[in-house]
This record gives structure tokens, C-alpha cells and sequence, in this order.
């Protein structure tokens, strides 16, 4: 209570409810009979204030000067100082203008292909060249559904992978993302007109609503990019591809329970995908140090009769030939 209104209401309703004389109710209250007695003489600018928004209206380009002119030649004389003050203040021009998409809350998926969510991470080549990678997850079975390493990746370029992963697996209900630029162009809205595919984009600044991405991001970068020195655009596209089928089909995940992407959607593909992080020799002493480097059933050298190499040996062999840097640490050049 410290506005003289707020005063003059307490002690009306001193007066009213407690029978107090004005000198008594405005000496509890603290505050001077002379305030309580004022009279505001301001004058109702009602009119003139809907008129000035009429004006802004149809004047969206003028300021506060032009339209003082345009009132004058109405009778109206506010002085400027009118024009500027709270309420008669022209409102301000908004800032580029936001992809279409909604900003209601987020529903938890409970079926595949319900949700997509994807975005963008970056690394560098060994050259220090730059590249990124388009990342795609599905929410309700936290599949990797793609990896797409590239040193450009346009709107339209987004739109086309998307147009792929739909002939592979079939039509999302919505997609999340962020408020990039790629994915805030005039290819991305067409795409999602035309294949009914409803965009949902995040609050500017709010990662924490594509939480699911951001959980995905944080293993990519931890397992696969901070482990390995890319030599090259073809060498982090073998390496985002087997890191993918291996996050898909052997990697648990905790939030599933233990399980596999891929057992959650129902793709029972068992095996050991390609660990070309820690493949550096195709000696059997090395590979046995590795328990993700056993032999799969049945290929074992002492199960094949002949002694000769298996086919995961010949695996681990090319591997070694195609990656010729892939350390356990990653260090700068």
C-alpha cells in the first residue's frame, strides 16, 4: 500500500466499516488529509489514444512526429511529449520474421515414427577444415536414423534426407527442432507443406526442449567424435556409419531398460558393428583385449578347421587399412 489510491481506498474503508473520523483513519493509514481530499483534474485520452492506433494502423511506416501532424490537422494538439509516454508510445517494429511452426508443449511420444527430432553438430578434419553432421533421432525409440556428414548442408539439402528416411521407414507425425537458419527456410516450410508433416520449433534459446537430441548429442560427441581424428569427409562418413548401426543394434541404452534402439522398434539385428575407434592391429592378442572385438559364433580360427583367416579378421584387417589414425584420446595436431 503505497500508492495514493491504494491509501485513499484503506482509509474510505476505514471510515465506512470501522466508523473512524478522515483525521483518525488518515493517521493509522500514514498518510496526509490533503492527499486523501485531491481531486485528480487529468484529462480522459481515451479518444485520443484510439485515434493515434488508428493512425499507426493505416500510417505503419510513420513516427510519433508524422502522426502529431496528421492529429493536428484534426483539431487534436498533443504536445510530443503526449505521443511518447506509456500507452500512446507507436509499438515497436517486430524482429525478422520466425518460420511458421507451433510453441505449445510437447507430448512423450509413445510410437515410432510419432516424433523426429534432429539438428545439427559440428567437428573438424584433421586439416582443420570444418564439416557438419545432420543428425535425425526417433523420440519414442531413440534410433539413430541418420548421420549425415557434409562441409554444406542446406535447407534443401535437410529436406532431401528427410524425403529418403520417409521412402525407408515411412512419414513422421511431427518433427522438433531448433530455429536454425536451414531449418527455418523457405525449403523446409515447402517440404513440411507438401508431405503434411506438422514442424514444431523450440523457444529461441531453449535447448532443454529437445532434450532427447541434446542427450543424443552429448554420447555422438562423447563416443564417437572425441575419440577419433577424421582425416578426411569419407573417413567420418565410414566412422558415423558404423558408430550409428552400433548405437542402433549393441550399444543399451539405460533409458530403454537395457535395451537396443533397434529391439524397441522391433529390428532384431544381432552382431557386432564395426568399433573403429579402438581397432589398431589385426593381431588375435590385440583383439582379444577388446570384448567387442570377439569372434562372432561359429568364426572362430579353431572352429573353421582350416586355421585361416575368419571373416572378422579380414574385417579388422581393412579396417586398419582404412583408418589409418583412430586413437583412444584425442589430441590436437
Amino acid at each position: 500500500m503505497v500508492t495514493p489510491g491504494a491509501k485513499r481506498e484503506a482509509v474510505a474503508h476505514a471510515r465506512e466499516h470501522h466508523g473512524l473520523s478522515e483525521r483518525r483513519a488518515c493517521s493509522l493509514v500514514g498518510v496526509s488529509r490533503r492527499v486523501i481530499r485531491y481531486q485528480p483534474t487529468r484529462v480522459d485520452d481515451a479518444p485520443l489514444r484510439a485515434r493515434l492506433r488508428e493512425l499507426a494502423a493505416e500510417r505503419r511506416r510513420f513516427g510519433y512526429r508524422r502522426l502529431g501532424y496528421l492529429l493536428a490537422r484534426e483539431g487534436m494538439t498533443p504536445n510530443h511529449k503526449k505521443l511518447l509516454r506509456k500507452n500512446l508510445r507507436v509499438r515497436r517494429r517486430g524482429g525478422r520474421k520466425r518460420a511458421l511452426g507451433t510453441r505449445a508443449p510437447m507430448v512423450l511420444p509413445d510410437r515410432p515414427n510419432q516424433r523426429w527430432s534432429l539438428d545439427f553438430v559440428s567437428d573438424t578434419l584433421t586439416c582443420s577444415r570444418r564439416f557438419r553432421i545432420l543428425c535425425v533421432v526417433d523420440d519414442y525409440t531413440r534410433e539413430c536414423l541418420a548421420l549425415v556428414a557434409d562441409t554444406s548442408l542446406s535447407g534443401v539439402r535437410v529436406a532431401r534426407e528427410l524425403t529418403r528416411l520417409i521412402g525407408l521407414r515411412g512419414k513422421p507425425h511431427t518433427v522438433l527442432s531448433d530455429n536454425g537458419t536451414e531449418l527455418t527456410s523457405s525449403a523446409i516450410l515447402r517440404w513440411s507443406q507438401e508431405r503434411r508433416v506438422e514442424w514444431h520449433y523450440i523457444a529461441p534459446g531453449k535447448p532443454m526442449q529437445n532434450g532427447f537430441f541434446e542427450s543424443f548429442n552429448g554420447r555422438l560427441r562423447d563416443e564417437c567424435l572425441n575419440e577419433t581424428l577424421f582425416t578426411s569427409l569419407a573417413h567420418a562418413r565410414f566412422v558415423l556409419d558404423g558408430w550409428r548401426h552400433d548405437y542402433n543394434h549393441v550399444r543399451p541404452h539405460s533409458k530403454l531398460g537395457g535395451k537396443t534402439p533397434a529391439e524397441i522398434a522391433g529390428q532384431r539385428v544381432w552382431g557386432h558393428a564395426p568399433r573403429h575407434v579402438a581397432i589398431t592391429s589385426n593381431n588375435h592378442d590385440e583383439v582379444s583385449r577388446y570384448p567387442f572385438l570377439d569372434h562372432p559364433a561359429g568364426c572362430h580360427p579353431a572352429s573353421t578347421g582350416s586355421g585361416g583367416p575368419c571373416a572378422a579378421d579380414r574385417f579388422t584387417s581393412d579396417i586398419g587399412t582404412l583408418l589409418p589414425i583412430a586413437l583412444c584420446g584425442r589430441t590436437s595436431l
